[in-house]
């Protein structure tokens, strides 16, 4: 259909340009050096997956800099393996910027965990998403169900649900590897990327870490999740494959074989 945007969406924009030269103006006076810095790369030290409210801005909340956060976000902060958006912004976050820390933040007064709890159809894709909180809810269903103010039911499901995506968030394979590989590195003091749950309070501002042991958890679970342990060695594409982008089916094949014949050698099985 034709365009019928006018000058109200100009006028909308004209706003962002306006402020956009502000802030450029008000940094520069600060630190005239800034842009130059932020122009020659990024080395953040904390992956954010949070919530895409407009009200939990990381940056802003946690009083950082552009290029010291980075961050995935969509509705209610969700960690699905099956995403391909967050699954590569993870795998990029710690094979590619070595990020150590990756936290994961839902918030209170959360429209996505609030509509995840009404016996209501939101429509495709929407209610494909939010019924993830769903089963949030049914794993901790015997908790949230012995709550009987709605408000604070619901606050404790957007804590469940954080604890939940941290959980997602050590199941992915890139994760895995990493923890493996700094575990086993005597020159690291600590096993990295580690996992944070916090939750932030617009109604206060407030940014609290959630009072659980993710390690109990991990513990619990290995037997479920763990794809990789200290005794072996996490198989990785050659690098040239890495930096060539594309994989050939040849190419995928032969690395498949070579690997196999590596693992055998390594662990002594017969095939």
């Amino acid at each position: 259909p034709p365009s019928r945007e006018g000058g109200v969406v100009k006028k909308d924009l004209e706003e962002l340009f306006s402020k956009n030269k502000q802030w450029r103006n008000g940094v520069q006076k600060e630190d005239k050096d800034f842009f130059k810095r932020l122009g020659e790369g990024q080395s953040p030290k904390y992956l954010w997956i949070g919530c895409a409210d407009s009200r939990v801005p990381e940056s802003t909340i946690c009083g950082m800099q552009p290029g010291e956060i980075f961050s995935i976000r969509n509705v209610a902060g969700l960690v699905q393996t099956t995403d391909l958006s967050v699954v590569s912004a993870v795998q990029f976050a710690v094979d590619v910027l070595k990020i150590p820390h990756i936290i994961v933040c839902g918030h209170y007064d959360c429209g996505g965990v609030r509509a995840s709890m009404k016996n209501v159809d939101h429509g495709s894709p929407l209610e494909n998403w939010i019924s993830q909180i769903r089963n949030v809810y049914r794993l901790h269903k015997t908790e949230l169900d012995s709550i009987r103010d709605p408000n604070k039911r619901e606050r404790r499901l957007v804590e469940l649900n954080v604890l939940e995506q941290c959980i997602n968030v050590f199941k992915m394979a890139a994760v895995q590897r990493k923890r493996v590989s700094t575990f086993e590195d005597p020159e690291q003091e600590h096993t990295l990327p580690t996992v944070h749950g916090l939750v932030f309070d617009p109604a206060t501002g407030e940014l609290q870490k959630l009072k659980v042991k993710l390690g109990d958890y991990l513990e619990e679970y290995k037997g479920i999740y763990s794809l990789y342990s200290t005794e072996t060695t996490p198989v990785e594409a050659p690098e040239e494959l890495i930096q060539q982008g594309t994989f050939e089916d040849d190419q995928i094949s032969k690395w498949i074989s070579s690997a196999l014949e590596e693992s055998h050698s390594l662990t002594g099985s017969q095939s």
